[in-house]
C-alpha cells in the first residue's frame, strides 16, 4: 500500500503539508509562502494563565489546522477532516484513503516522534505530517521539516496521533478533495482575503494578549519577570518563548521571513501593488529582530547574563518588533486593491 507521492521539504510543517497535498491534486501554483499568507498564518498570542512545559503559552502562528482550512477554502477546494474516538476507527478510515491513492495529513504530538532528535521531542501537539502508505508494520511518512521521507510503526503512529494534553490531535486526519485548474484570478482573490484576515488578527483583536498589542504587552511583562519571578523562573519562561519561537516550525523570526516572501510572491499576482515589496522588507526587519531577541533570551536562560538591564533589553526588542509589525500591517490595510 504505497502512493506515488512526492516528498517536499519545507520550513514549517503545516505550510509544507498544505502545499504538498495541494500539489498532489494538481494545484501546483501554491508554494509554502503562498499557503502561509493565504491561510493568514502569522499571529502572536501570550496566555500567561495557560502553562505548557511549565511556561506561559505563547504562539507565533494561528491555531493548528487553520492554515490548511483557510487556504483550501479561499481557493474553493473542499476539505475532508475527521477526528476519531478510537485508533481502530481511525485506521479503518486511513487504510480506505490509502487504498484509494489518497495521502492524508495528520496532526500529531512531537514527544514520541522517534525520528526527531531528542532535544526537539517535548510535549507539543500541533505538528503536522503526511501519511502516504504502509509497508508491513511501517507507515510511510512525509514530514515537511525532514529532508527525506521517513516511517513510523503502527504503535508509534498511534502514540503521536492520540497524544494527550493541550491541543490533543484526537487522531485527526485531513486532505483536500480533487479540484480542477485553479485560475490566477482565484489566487489573486485568495491573496487579498488572506492579507485582510491577517490585518484583522494582528491589529483588531480586543485586549492586550494577541496581535501586535500582545507582542508589546509581553515585552513589558518580561521587564518585570526578574523581580517578580526570580532569575531562575524568569529564565525558564524565556526558554519557553525561544522554544516556541525557534524550535516549533519556524517560530517568530522564520514566520516573518516566510510572510515577507509571501508578499513578494503576491506582487507577481498583483503587479500594480508596489507597496507589497516595501512592506515585505518590514517583515524581514521584524524577523531579524525576533532572531536577535532569541539570542538575548538564550543568554539569560543559560545564565550568561542575568542583570535587570538584560531583561530590559529583551523587553525592548519585543516592543520595537510590535511597532514595526503594527506599521507594516497598517500599510497592508491601506492598500487600494482595485486601483
Amino acid at each position: 500500500m504505497k502512493i506515488n507521492f512526492e516528498h517536499k521539504q519545507a520550513a514549517h510543517c503545516e505550510n509544507g503539508v498544505t502545499s504538498a497535498l495541494l500539489h498532489n491534486i494538481g494545484v501546483n501554483q501554491i508554494t509554502e509562502p503562498l499557503a502561509f499568507g493565504i491561510g493568514s498564518g502569522l499571529f502572536f498570542v501570550y496566555i500567561p494563565l495557560l502553562k505548557i512545559n511549565k511556561g506561559p503559552a505563547i504562539a507565533f502562528r494561528t491555531m493548528p489546522g487553520l492554515i490548511f482550512k483557510r487556504t483550501c477554502n479561499s481557493l474553493k477546494i473542499p476539505v475532508v477532516r475527521k477526528k476519531f474516538s478510537s485508533n481502530e476507527k481511525s485506521l479503518e478510515f486511513l487504510h480506505q484513503r490509502l487504498n484509494e491513492g489518497q495521502p492524508v495529513g495528520a496532526q500529531v504530538g512531537v514527544f514520541n516522534l522517534s525520528y526527531f532528535p531528542k532535544e526537539y521531542r517535548f510535549h507539543f501537539n500541533a505538528h503536522n505530517l503526511i501519511i502516504y502508505g504502509k509497508e508491513e508494520d511501517n507507515y510511510l511518512i512525509s514530514d515537511p521539516v525532514m529532508e527525506y521521507p521517513t516511517t513510523l510503526t503502527s504503535y508509534e503512529l498511534e502514540r503521536v496521533r492520540f497524544a494527550k494534553g493541550p491541543l490533543a490531535p484526537k487522531g485527526q486526519l485531513y486532505y483536500p478533495e480533487k479540484k480542477g485548474f485553479i485560475t490566477n484570478e482565484i489566487i489573486q482573490k485568495a491573496i487579498v482575503s488572506g492579507i485582510k484576515r491577517n490585518v484583522r488578527d494582528m491589529l483588531h483583536i480586543p485586549g492586550n494578549f494577541a496581535g501586535v498589542k500582545g507582542i508589546a504587552f509581553t515585552g513589558k511583562k518580561i521587564k518585570k519577570w526578574r523581580d517578580k519571578l526570580g532569575v531562575k523562573t524568569a529564565g525558564l519562561y524565556l526558554a519557553q518563548l525561544v522554544r516556541m519561537q525557534e524550535e516549533i516550525g519556524t517560530g517568530g523570526g522564520g514566520f516573518r521571513y516566510i510572510y515577507g516572501a509571501f508578499l513578494q510572491e503576491s506582487f507577481q499576482y498583483h503587479p500594480k501593488q508596489d507597496e507589497l515589496l516595501n512592506i515585505s522588507g518590514q517583515f524581514t526587519k521584524a524577523g531579524d529582530l525576533w532572531r536577535n531577541a532569541a539570542i538575548q533570551a538564550s543568554g539569560i536562560y543559560k545564565g550568561r547574563i542575568s542583570e535587570q538591564q538584560d531583561f530590559d533589553i529583551m523587553g525592548d526588542y519585543l516592543i520595537e518588533i510590535s511597532n514595526i509589525e503594527k506599521e507594516a500591517f497598517k500599510a497592508l490595510s491601506n492598500i487600494k486593491w482595485n486601483k
